[in-house]
């Protein structure tokens, strides 16, 4: 669980939806380019996919 750096503050709730989020945006995610399931968030709304060497903007969490 990504949020145990938190420990005893801020709320199970609160949490909960940061770890949903945060797991959602350093998933892989599927290329508009290639079509393959390989986009990584580099930033806030930069992604990358090593395999087409495609470097594009996209949403913030997500593609």
């Amino acid at each position: 669980m990504p949020t145990k750096r938190f420990g005893a503050r801020y709320g199970r709730k609160p949490k909960k939806k940061f770890g949903q989020i945060e797991a959602q945006q350093r998933a892989k995610h599927k290329c508009p380019y290639c079509n393959k399931i390989a986009a990584k968030r580099l930033s806030v709304g930069i992604w990358n996919c090593p395999k087409c060497d495609t470097k594009f903007a996209g949403k913030a969490y997500t593609i």
